[in-house]
Protein backbone atom coordinates (compact mmCIF):
# COMPACT_ATOMS: atom_id res chain seq x y z
CA UNK A 1 0.00 0.00 0.00
CA UNK A 2 1.13 3.54 -0.73
CA UNK A 3 0.58 5.66 2.34
CA UNK A 4 -0.98 9.07 1.88
CA UNK A 5 -0.68 12.18 4.01
CA UNK A 6 -3.30 14.74 3.16
CA UNK A 7 -2.73 18.45 3.76
CA UNK A 8 -5.83 19.92 5.30
CA UNK A 9 -7.57 23.14 4.45
CA UNK A 10 -6.24 24.60 7.69
CA UNK A 11 -2.67 24.47 6.36
CA UNK A 12 -2.47 27.16 3.64
CA UNK A 13 0.92 26.81 1.98
CA UNK A 14 1.07 30.46 1.01
CA UNK A 15 1.33 31.48 4.67
CA UNK A 16 3.72 28.72 5.69
CA UNK A 17 7.23 29.41 6.94
CA UNK A 18 8.04 25.70 7.15
CA UNK A 19 6.51 22.85 5.18
CA UNK A 20 7.36 19.32 6.29
CA UNK A 21 6.55 16.61 3.78
CA UNK A 22 6.70 12.87 4.55
CA UNK A 23 9.66 13.34 6.91
CA UNK A 24 11.43 10.13 7.93
CA UNK A 25 14.35 9.48 10.23
CA UNK A 26 15.63 5.93 10.74
CA UNK A 27 18.49 4.88 13.01
CA UNK A 28 20.52 1.78 12.21
CA UNK A 29 20.49 -0.78 15.00
CA UNK A 30 23.95 -1.64 16.27
CA UNK A 31 23.76 -5.42 16.27
CA UNK A 32 27.40 -5.99 17.27
CA UNK A 33 30.32 -7.01 15.10
CA UNK A 34 29.46 -10.72 14.97
CA UNK A 35 25.89 -10.04 13.85
CA UNK A 36 27.18 -7.48 11.34
CA UNK A 37 29.49 -10.10 9.80
CA UNK A 38 26.62 -12.59 9.61
CA UNK A 39 24.43 -9.96 7.93
CA UNK A 40 27.11 -9.11 5.37
CA UNK A 41 27.69 -12.80 4.54
CA UNK A 42 24.00 -13.68 4.34
CA UNK A 43 23.04 -10.49 2.52
CA UNK A 44 20.35 -9.63 5.06
CA UNK A 45 19.38 -6.00 5.45
CA UNK A 46 20.30 -4.35 8.77
CA UNK A 47 17.54 -3.41 11.21
CA UNK A 48 16.44 0.21 11.62
CA UNK A 49 14.53 2.05 14.31
CA UNK A 50 11.71 3.97 12.61
CA UNK A 51 11.91 6.98 14.93
CA UNK A 52 10.04 9.30 12.54
CA UNK A 53 8.12 7.60 9.77
CA UNK A 54 6.23 9.86 7.40
CA UNK A 55 5.42 13.09 9.26
CA UNK A 56 3.83 16.02 7.39
CA UNK A 57 2.69 19.41 8.65
CA UNK A 58 2.97 23.15 7.98
CA UNK A 59 4.25 25.79 10.39
CA UNK A 60 2.78 29.21 9.66
CA UNK A 61 4.50 32.52 10.24
CA UNK A 62 4.04 33.62 13.82
CA UNK A 63 2.31 30.37 14.77
CA UNK A 64 2.98 28.04 17.68
CA UNK A 65 2.56 24.32 16.98
CA UNK A 66 2.66 21.68 19.70
CA UNK A 67 3.96 18.13 19.26
CA UNK A 68 2.64 15.78 21.93
CA UNK A 69 2.82 12.09 22.69
CA UNK A 70 4.25 9.63 25.17
CA UNK A 71 7.99 9.05 25.53
CA UNK A 72 9.54 7.37 22.49
CA UNK A 73 6.89 8.52 20.00
CA UNK A 74 9.45 10.44 17.90
CA UNK A 75 8.61 14.03 18.78
CA UNK A 76 12.15 15.03 19.86
CA UNK A 77 13.69 13.36 16.80
CA UNK A 78 11.22 15.29 14.65
CA UNK A 79 12.27 18.55 16.30
CA UNK A 80 15.97 17.86 15.86
CA UNK A 81 15.40 16.96 12.22
CA UNK A 82 13.58 20.27 11.66
CA UNK A 83 16.71 22.25 12.59
CA UNK A 84 19.04 19.81 10.77
CA UNK A 85 20.64 18.41 13.91
CA UNK A 86 19.56 15.06 12.45
CA UNK A 87 19.84 14.56 8.71
CA UNK A 88 16.47 13.17 7.54
CA UNK A 89 16.47 9.71 6.00
CA UNK A 90 13.75 10.72 3.53
CA UNK A 91 11.16 13.40 2.89
CA UNK A 92 11.56 17.13 2.50
CA UNK A 93 11.64 20.27 4.62
CA UNK A 94 10.76 23.45 2.75
CA UNK A 95 11.84 26.63 4.54
CA UNK A 96 10.50 29.95 3.23
CA UNK A 97 9.87 28.38 -0.18
CA UNK A 98 13.32 26.74 -0.41
CA UNK A 99 13.67 22.96 -0.25
CA UNK A 100 16.50 22.06 2.10
CA UNK A 101 17.14 18.96 -0.01
CA UNK A 102 18.29 21.24 -2.84
CA UNK A 103 19.96 23.90 -0.69
CA UNK A 104 23.60 24.84 -1.13
CA UNK A 105 26.05 25.01 1.77
CA UNK A 106 25.56 28.77 2.00
CA UNK A 107 21.78 28.37 2.06
CA UNK A 108 22.02 25.72 4.80
CA UNK A 109 24.24 28.07 6.79
CA UNK A 110 21.65 30.84 6.43
CA UNK A 111 18.92 28.40 7.44
CA UNK A 112 20.83 27.46 10.59
CA UNK A 113 21.01 31.13 11.51
CA UNK A 114 17.21 31.40 11.25
CA UNK A 115 16.39 28.10 13.01
CA UNK A 116 17.31 27.61 16.65
CA UNK A 117 16.54 25.06 19.35
CA UNK A 118 15.99 25.23 23.10
CA UNK A 119 16.96 21.89 24.59
CA UNK A 120 15.24 20.06 27.41
CA UNK A 121 18.08 19.88 29.94
CA UNK A 122 19.93 23.15 30.67
CA UNK A 123 22.43 21.19 32.77
CA UNK A 124 23.56 19.26 29.67
CA UNK A 125 23.05 21.75 26.83
CA UNK A 126 25.36 24.46 28.19
CA UNK A 127 29.15 23.97 28.18
CA UNK A 128 30.34 24.10 31.81
CA UNK A 129 33.71 25.53 30.71
CA UNK A 130 32.20 28.58 29.01
CA UNK A 131 31.03 31.76 30.69
CA UNK A 132 27.51 33.04 30.16
CA UNK A 133 28.85 35.71 27.81
CA UNK A 134 30.77 33.22 25.66
CA UNK A 135 27.78 30.84 25.60
CA UNK A 136 25.42 33.49 24.25
CA UNK A 137 28.05 35.07 21.96
CA UNK A 138 29.14 31.80 20.32
CA UNK A 139 26.39 31.79 17.64
CA UNK A 140 27.31 35.38 16.72
CA UNK A 141 30.95 34.39 16.26
CA UNK A 142 30.06 31.36 14.16
CA UNK A 143 28.01 33.53 11.78
CA UNK A 144 30.39 36.53 11.87
CA UNK A 145 27.75 38.94 13.15
CA UNK A 146 29.01 42.32 14.46
CA UNK A 147 27.98 44.27 17.58
CA UNK A 148 28.56 41.19 19.69
CA UNK A 149 28.46 42.81 23.14
CA UNK A 150 25.31 44.83 22.44
CA UNK A 151 23.50 41.78 21.05
CA UNK A 152 24.49 39.58 24.00
CA UNK A 153 23.38 42.26 26.42
CA UNK A 154 20.02 42.65 24.68
CA UNK A 155 19.42 38.86 24.65
CA UNK A 156 20.20 38.54 28.36
CA UNK A 157 17.96 41.50 29.17
CA UNK A 158 15.09 39.92 27.28
CA UNK A 159 15.72 36.65 29.14
CA UNK A 160 15.34 38.68 32.36
CA UNK A 161 18.91 38.10 33.54
CA UNK A 162 19.40 41.56 35.00
CA UNK A 163 21.67 43.38 35.05
CA UNK A 164 23.24 41.45 32.14
CA UNK A 165 26.79 42.58 32.94
CA UNK A 166 26.55 40.77 36.25
CA UNK A 167 26.20 37.43 34.40
CA UNK A 168 28.87 37.96 31.72
CA UNK A 169 31.68 36.25 33.67
CA UNK A 170 29.63 33.67 35.52
CA UNK A 171 29.87 29.94 34.79
CA UNK A 172 26.92 27.52 34.64
CA UNK A 173 27.69 26.00 38.06
CA UNK A 174 27.08 29.43 39.59
CA UNK A 175 23.54 29.58 38.21
CA UNK A 176 20.25 28.02 39.26
CA UNK A 177 18.31 25.72 36.93
CA UNK A 178 15.94 28.53 35.94
CA UNK A 179 18.83 30.88 35.21
CA UNK A 180 20.53 28.23 33.06
CA UNK A 181 17.38 27.79 31.01
CA UNK A 182 17.15 31.55 30.56
CA UNK A 183 20.73 31.52 29.27
CA UNK A 184 19.69 28.80 26.80
CA UNK A 185 16.76 30.97 25.69
CA UNK A 186 19.05 34.00 25.30
CA UNK A 187 21.42 31.91 23.18
CA UNK A 188 18.53 30.86 20.92
CA UNK A 189 17.30 34.46 20.52
CA UNK A 190 20.62 36.24 20.00
CA UNK A 191 20.58 35.53 16.24
CA UNK A 192 17.03 36.90 15.77
CA UNK A 193 15.78 33.61 14.28
CA UNK A 194 12.55 33.09 12.36
CA UNK A 195 11.53 29.95 14.22
CA UNK A 196 12.52 27.97 17.28
CA UNK A 197 12.06 24.37 18.36
CA UNK A 198 11.50 24.24 22.14
CA UNK A 199 11.97 20.68 23.39
CA UNK A 200 10.37 20.23 26.82
CA UNK A 201 11.64 23.71 27.79
CA UNK A 202 10.49 23.57 31.43
CA UNK A 203 10.35 19.85 32.25
CA UNK A 204 13.68 19.93 34.14
CA UNK A 205 12.72 22.94 36.26
CA UNK A 206 11.05 23.17 39.64
CA UNK A 207 7.36 24.04 39.59
CA UNK A 208 8.16 27.40 41.19
CA UNK A 209 10.36 28.32 38.20
CA UNK A 210 8.16 27.06 35.39
CA UNK A 211 5.66 29.91 35.37
CA UNK A 212 8.41 32.50 34.93
CA UNK A 213 10.08 30.65 32.05
CA UNK A 214 6.74 29.95 30.34
CA UNK A 215 5.83 33.63 30.63
CA UNK A 216 9.18 34.47 29.02
CA UNK A 217 8.57 32.02 26.17
CA UNK A 218 5.09 33.47 25.58
CA UNK A 219 6.53 36.98 25.52
CA UNK A 220 9.22 35.77 23.13
CA UNK A 221 6.66 34.63 20.55
CA UNK A 222 4.57 37.81 20.90
CA UNK A 223 7.40 40.36 20.70
CA UNK A 224 9.66 38.60 18.19
CA UNK A 225 6.86 37.23 15.99
CA UNK A 226 8.53 33.83 16.00
CA UNK A 227 7.16 30.57 14.69
CA UNK A 228 7.64 27.98 17.43
CA UNK A 229 7.36 24.20 17.64
CA UNK A 230 6.77 23.17 21.26
CA UNK A 231 7.57 19.56 22.11
CA UNK A 232 6.03 18.23 25.30
CA UNK A 233 4.05 15.41 26.88
CA UNK A 234 2.30 18.02 29.05
CA UNK A 235 -1.00 18.75 27.30
CA UNK A 236 -1.95 21.49 29.77
CA UNK A 237 1.23 23.39 28.84
CA UNK A 238 0.60 22.93 25.12
CA UNK A 239 -3.00 24.06 25.46
CA UNK A 240 -1.80 27.28 27.06
CA UNK A 241 1.04 27.92 24.61
CA UNK A 242 0.00 26.57 21.19
CA UNK A 243 -2.33 27.57 18.36
CA UNK A 244 -2.40 24.08 16.87
CA UNK A 245 -1.58 20.62 18.16
CA UNK A 246 -0.25 17.42 16.58
CA UNK A 247 -0.39 14.09 18.43
CA UNK A 248 2.33 11.53 17.61
CA UNK A 249 2.38 7.77 18.09
CA UNK A 250 5.18 5.43 16.97
CA UNK A 251 6.75 7.97 14.63
CA UNK A 252 3.54 9.16 12.98
CA UNK A 253 1.03 11.96 13.53
CA UNK A 254 -2.34 10.44 14.38
CA UNK A 255 -4.30 13.66 14.90
CA UNK A 256 -3.67 17.35 14.25
CA UNK A 257 -5.74 20.50 14.29
CA UNK A 258 -6.64 23.57 16.39
CA UNK A 259 -5.53 23.07 19.98
CA UNK A 260 -8.88 23.78 21.64
CA UNK A 261 -10.68 21.43 19.25
CA UNK A 262 -8.33 18.54 19.92
CA UNK A 263 -8.39 19.05 23.68
CA UNK A 264 -12.16 19.53 23.91
CA UNK A 265 -13.21 17.03 21.23
CA UNK A 266 -10.48 14.42 20.63
CA UNK A 267 -11.27 11.86 17.95
CA UNK A 268 -8.39 9.39 17.80
CA UNK A 269 -8.56 6.79 20.60
CA UNK A 270 -4.92 7.49 21.46
CA UNK A 271 -5.58 11.22 21.83
CA UNK A 272 -8.59 10.43 23.99
CA UNK A 273 -6.46 8.28 26.28
CA UNK A 274 -3.80 11.01 26.63
CA UNK A 275 -6.35 13.66 27.55
CA UNK A 276 -8.18 11.39 29.98
CA UNK A 277 -4.87 10.71 31.74
CA UNK A 278 -4.49 14.40 32.65
CA UNK A 279 -5.50 14.95 36.30
CA UNK A 280 -8.48 17.23 36.92
CA UNK A 281 -8.14 19.39 40.08
CA UNK A 282 -11.79 18.83 41.02
CA UNK A 283 -12.76 15.58 42.78
CA UNK A 284 -16.44 15.88 41.86
CA UNK A 285 -15.78 15.95 38.11
CA UNK A 286 -16.42 12.57 36.55
CA UNK A 287 -15.30 11.48 33.10
CA UNK A 288 -15.04 8.35 31.02
CA UNK A 289 -11.60 6.81 31.26
CA UNK A 290 -10.00 5.26 28.17
CA UNK A 291 -7.87 2.28 29.20
CA UNK A 292 -5.07 1.23 26.89
CA UNK A 293 -4.07 -2.42 26.78
CA UNK A 294 -0.61 -3.79 26.03
CA UNK A 295 2.63 -1.95 25.27
CA UNK A 296 3.88 0.39 22.56
CA UNK A 297 4.54 -1.53 19.34
CA UNK A 298 7.88 -2.51 17.84
CA UNK A 299 9.50 0.46 16.08
CA UNK A 300 11.97 -1.88 14.33
CA UNK A 301 9.61 -4.51 12.97
CA UNK A 302 6.71 -2.19 12.10
CA UNK A 303 3.30 -3.92 12.17
CA UNK A 304 1.00 -3.79 9.17
CA UNK A 305 -2.04 -1.56 9.13
CA UNK A 306 -2.70 0.81 12.00
CA UNK A 307 0.15 1.00 14.50
CA UNK A 308 -2.25 1.59 17.37
CA UNK A 309 -4.47 -1.43 16.64
CA UNK A 310 -3.15 -3.72 19.41
CA UNK A 311 -3.93 -1.11 22.09
CA UNK A 312 -7.06 0.38 20.59
CA UNK A 313 -10.32 -0.02 22.56
CA UNK A 314 -12.30 0.62 19.34
CA UNK A 315 -10.57 -1.92 17.06
CA UNK A 316 -12.92 -2.81 14.18
CA UNK A 317 -11.32 -5.74 12.38
CA UNK A 318 -9.30 -6.53 9.28
CA UNK A 319 -9.20 -2.96 7.99
CA UNK A 320 -7.19 -1.99 11.10
CA UNK A 321 -4.86 -4.96 10.55
CA UNK A 322 -4.19 -4.44 6.87
CA UNK A 323 -4.62 -0.77 5.88
CA UNK A 324 -2.58 2.17 7.16
CA UNK A 325 -5.06 4.97 7.99
CA UNK A 326 -4.14 8.22 6.23
CA UNK A 327 -4.11 11.48 8.16
CA UNK A 328 -7.05 13.42 6.73
CA UNK A 329 -10.19 15.34 7.58
CA UNK A 330 -13.31 13.34 8.37
CA UNK A 331 -16.95 14.08 7.61
CA UNK A 332 -18.41 12.83 10.89
CA UNK A 333 -16.15 14.46 13.49
CA UNK A 334 -17.65 17.93 13.31
CA UNK A 335 -14.38 19.85 13.21
CA UNK A 336 -11.29 20.90 11.29
CA UNK A 337 -8.89 18.34 12.75
CA UNK A 338 -7.26 15.65 10.61
CA UNK A 339 -7.39 12.13 12.08
CA UNK A 340 -5.58 8.93 11.10
CA UNK A 341 -8.29 6.42 12.04
CA UNK A 342 -10.66 4.06 10.22
CA UNK A 343 -13.49 4.79 12.65
CA UNK A 344 -14.53 7.88 10.70
CA UNK A 345 -15.69 8.62 7.17
CA UNK A 346 -13.12 10.30 4.93
CA UNK A 347 -13.88 13.84 3.75
CA UNK A 348 -11.45 13.29 0.87
CA UNK A 349 -13.30 10.33 -0.65
CA UNK A 350 -10.71 7.77 0.45
CA UNK A 351 -12.05 4.23 0.92
CA UNK A 352 -9.72 1.93 2.92
CA UNK A 353 -11.91 -1.08 2.16
CA UNK A 354 -11.19 -0.68 -1.55
CA UNK A 355 -7.57 -1.59 -0.82
CA UNK A 356 -8.81 -4.86 0.67
CA UNK A 357 -10.90 -5.66 -2.41
CA UNK A 358 -14.13 -4.68 -0.68
CA UNK A 359 -16.22 -1.57 -0.24
CA UNK A 360 -17.06 0.98 2.42
CA UNK A 361 -20.28 -0.91 3.10
CA UNK A 362 -18.18 -3.54 4.87
CA UNK A 363 -17.48 -1.03 7.63
CA UNK A 364 -20.66 -1.93 9.51
CA UNK A 365 -19.89 -5.62 9.23
CA UNK A 366 -16.39 -5.18 10.62
CA UNK A 367 -17.52 -2.81 13.36
CA UNK A 368 -20.15 -5.26 14.54
CA UNK A 369 -17.90 -8.32 14.55
CA UNK A 370 -16.54 -9.76 17.78
CA UNK A 371 -12.88 -9.66 16.80
CA UNK A 372 -9.69 -8.85 18.62
CA UNK A 373 -6.41 -7.42 17.32
CA UNK A 374 -4.09 -9.89 15.75
CA UNK A 375 -0.81 -10.60 17.49
CA UNK A 376 2.14 -9.13 15.62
Amino acid sequence: MTETNTTTATDPEEDSLLQVRNLKKYFKVDAGWIASIVQSVSGDDPDYVHAVDGVSFDLRRGETLGLAGESGCGKTTTGMSLVKLHEPTDGDIVYDGQSLNDATDDEIRQFRRNAQMIFQDPFESINPRMTVYDTVAEPLRIHNIPNETARVQRALEFAELLPPEQYFDQYPHELSGGQRQRVAIARALVLDPDFIVADEPVSMLDVSLRAGVLSLLERMTDEYGLSVVYISHDLSLLRHMCDRLAIMYMGKIVEKGPTDEIIENPQHPYTQSLINAVPVPEPSVGRERVELQGEVGDVIDIPTGCRFKDRCPDYIGDVCDKVVPPLERKTDTGGEAAVACHLYESAEGYDPYAEMGGSAAEREGDAGSESTPADD
